[in-house]
């Protein structure tokens, strides 16, 4: 009798904590959701291709050397998507160490805190005026061997330039400053592509490409480098 009552007490219980996994995943995780801002408009500009059914073959002909491009319907990382929600994360590594860097030739200086105290005191929106790690956060133009990036919820706008046609950039300046006083006076024949990624989908970028980003919400992703 007791187990008869049991199972269905354990499968109702399983049942809510399926519905509020996927209740995260649908409204970001539990990540704030707020852009850099009404005046920058980045998320309609897209010069990358995407694709939902690439083969090997074409990759490597086509892209894996020439240029970027976003892949779609890779796999369901709905699993992973649920263990990267604010809850989880903080549930499982809150009182663990992250360091932190910024992003610019100043980036010696690093920062050991509890991973708890960065999300709740220190993960909040960027702007020009004043340095943040949420929405309007980014990296400033770099490059590298080649690599892929997978949104896990969030949005993120990349832009990119071959290796022969180095940006014009301010290393100590911020993406979101780059956008808003270097972008608009560049010709349309200087622009870079760029794209903004959505969660669940994949930029791979070849080798020595030039790429900035701009997150355009709190953010989560993971980035594979190859070598």
């Amino acid at each position: 009798m007791a187990v008869g009552v049991r199972l269905p007490m354990l499968l109702e219980l399983w049942l809510l904590v399926l519905a509020r996994l996927c209740s995260e995943a649908a409204d970001g995780g539990g990540w704030r959701q707020a852009g850099p801002g009404p005046d920058v408009a980045v998320e309609e500009r897209c010069t990358v291709e995407r694709r939902s059914d690439l083969t090997y073959a074409e990759f490597v002909q086509h892209y894996a050397f020439l240029r970027p491009v976003i892949l779609q319907g890779l796999t369901d990382n709905s699993r992973f998507r649920a263990l990267c929600s604010r809850e989880s994360l903080l549930a499982t590594f809150g009182d663990h160490l992250v360091r932190l860097s910024t992003a610019n030739t100043y980036s010696y200086q690093k920062v050991d805190l509890p991973f708890q105290q960065y999300v709740e005191q220190l993960l909040h929106p960027q702007d020009p005026a004043s340095l943040g790690n949420g929405a309007g956060s980014g990296v400033p133009f770099h490059w590298h061997g080649p690599g892929f990036s997978e949104m896990i919820y969030g949005r993120k706008h990349w832009f990119l330039y071959p290796p022969e046609k180095t940006p014009e950039f301010h290393p100590n300046k911020t993406t979101l400053t780059w956008l808003r006083d270097t972008y608009p006076a560049l010709a349309p024949s200087e622009r870079p592509l760029e794209c903004t990624i959505q969660a669940g989908e994949v930029l791979y970028f070849p080798d020595r490409w030039w790429h900035a980003t701009l997150n355009l919400d709190t953010s989560v992703f993971i980035s594979t480098f190859l070598g």
